[in-house]
């Protein structure tokens, strides 16, 4: 995923006819959850008085619907926030895939059904296909919805493409290797053909394996398990315990001369472990790897999350000096909840840096239901605003949602943390 050029007002795109299909299949869902106000005209969130978090699952579920009525209903009216790329109208791209990904898991668990037909409706408007790159991860995460979907109504044909495209990479793999080029480089960056930058190892290996257990194939899971090692042992910080985005930030620094961690690049491998893990068999080697990564990850998330529950944007800068931002901070709530549940973390030491990270999360979002704080679409560390939103956080918040409902958790202190709603000052 590119850095994107940031636009100064809320735009309807030139690629919208592909996505005018499914808006108007979930205007029809949506119409009775829509906002109060018009989406361009929604109002930001305001400084509101300390009030209690809610950790009950039904406060948190409740919450979760209210976020996703938001988005469901402003995509319907064919809204695209600003500050976006140029990938967020691609119905079948990775802005959008992120976002259905956190709606399977909110359909999983919700008794209202639009969410679950918001997904079956966007597969049958992209004729269940995938982005048009042949081999690019972020063109591959859509495929989890299709998946979902094929167990969830839509039945085998909604996995059909998937697996022709699979099936074609496994014929034709890729014979690059895992050094990065620069975006600037007239020769292009060839290793996105292969797993080569941290987001996707959310966006792949979670389709090939689940794929695999599907359809009884090995061959898909195999794939998945070699090129997760591959990418692990060339991004993966031993030291530091976590994940450079890709090569190019090996020996780059921050101000302080700190390793460079992008939150949101590391968010993409935790919540991506989280979701590769228990497709795998319990004892399977390549699993208990996968499992050792995830607890030291969480051990060193743990210890550098902020007071206020987020984590910063550049993981070990000074914390003082960084903005709050949500899509990391969902994406890192989401796994170590789910850590927890599956009992890989023990309870009474992440517990509490959960509830920290549930508790600034309630703090991003707008009254209206608007997910604010996510930093836009880039590949690095960058500013973020209260107002700035996208498809992908709003999916991350849904998986984090979830995750901290089902662990059901009771009333208790959240370590100090503040619980004003959202700031329009961008400040801790």
């Amino acid at each position: 995923m590119k850095r994107a050029t940031r636009h100064p007002f809320p735009r309807k795109s030139s690629s919208m006819t592909s996505l005018a299909h499914t808006a108007l299949a979930l205007t029809m869902l949506t119409a009775s959850l829509a906002p109060s106000t018009a989406p361009a005209a929604a109002p930001a969130a305001a400084s509101r008085a300390s009030s209690p978090v809610s950790y009950s699952r039904d406060d948190v579920m409740t919450l979760a619907e209210k976020v996703a009525d938001y988005q469901l209903a402003t995509m319907a009216a064919g809204y695209i926030p600003p500050n976006t790329s140029r990938d967020t109208a691609d119905p079948k791209g990775w802005v959008q895939g992120a976002l259905l990904v956190g709606l399977t898991d909110l359909a999983d668990r919700s008794s209202n059904p639009a969410y679950r037909q918001a997904i079956l409706a966007r597969g049958l408007a992209n004729q269940w296909e995938l982005g048009k790159r042949f081999y690019h991860a972020d063109d591959h995460v859509i495929g989890q919805a299709y998946l979902w979907a094929a167990q969830n109504g839509a039945g085998a044909e909604a996995i059909a493409p998937l697996r022709q495209r699979f099936d074609a990479i496994l014929t034709y793999p890729p014979k690059v290797g895992l050094e990065h080029a620069e975006y600037s480089d007239p020769r292009g960056v060839d290793c996105d053909q292969r797993w080569c930058w941290s987001d996707a190892l959310f966006m792949a290996p979670t389709t090939w394996l689940e794929l695999s257990k599907v359809t009884g194939d090995p061959r898909y899971a195999a794939y998945a398990k070699s090129e997760f090692a591959a990418v692990t042992a060339y991004l993966y910080d031993r030291d530091e315990h976590l994940y450079y985005r890709d090569s190019r930030f090996f020996t780059r620094r921050g101000p302080d001369g700190e390793k460079v961690f992008w939150s949101r690049g590391d968010g993409w491998v935790l919540a991506g472990l989280a979701r590769m893990i228990p497709l795998l068999p319990a004892g399977d080697p390549d699993r208990l790897k996968m499992e050792a990564i995830f607890k030291e990850m969480a051990g060193k998330l743990k210890a550098i999350q902020k007071a206020d529950g987020y984590w910063s944007p550049s993981l070990l800068s000074d914390p003082a000096k960084s903005p709050p931002e949500s899509s990391g901070t969902a994406f890192f709530t989401y796994g170590l909840a789910w850590g927890i549940k599956s009992g890989l973390l023990d309870r009474p030491t992440f517990e509490p840096t959960v509830r920290k990270g549930w508790a600034a999360l309630t703090r991003a979002v707008h009254p209206d239901g608007k997910f604010g704080y996510v930093q836009p679409v880039s590949d690095r560390p960058e500013s973020v605003s209260c107002d700035d939103t996208q498809f992908y956080g709003v999916g991350a918040f849904l998986l984090a949602a979830t995750a901290v409902g089902d662990l059901d958790l009771k009333p208790g202190k959240d370590s100090g943390v503040s619980v004003s709603r959202a700031r329009r000052n961008g400040g801790n």
